[in-house]
């Protein structure tokens, strides 16, 4: 995971000026890996999607 995001954000994004600008750009990083990016092993949904959809199943069962 740290791997991921080094790539993806980190090397990418750089070079950064600030901690600031570093701890604001790894927030916005994490909520686009959990609530906007489509994962294919669980139907093309974003993961707190699918999360949200067990959860309301076991409340039902």
């Amino acid at each position: 995971m740290i791997g991921l995001f080094k790539t993806e954000m980190i090397q990418r994004k750089g070079p950064w000026r600030s901690l600031e600008a570093v701890e604001f750009a790894t927030l916005e990083w994490v909520d686009w890996f959990n609530h906007r990016r489509l994962l294919g092993p669980i139907g093309d949904v974003p993961p707190a999607e699918c999360e949200a959809q067990y959860y309301a199943q076991a409340k039902v069962a």
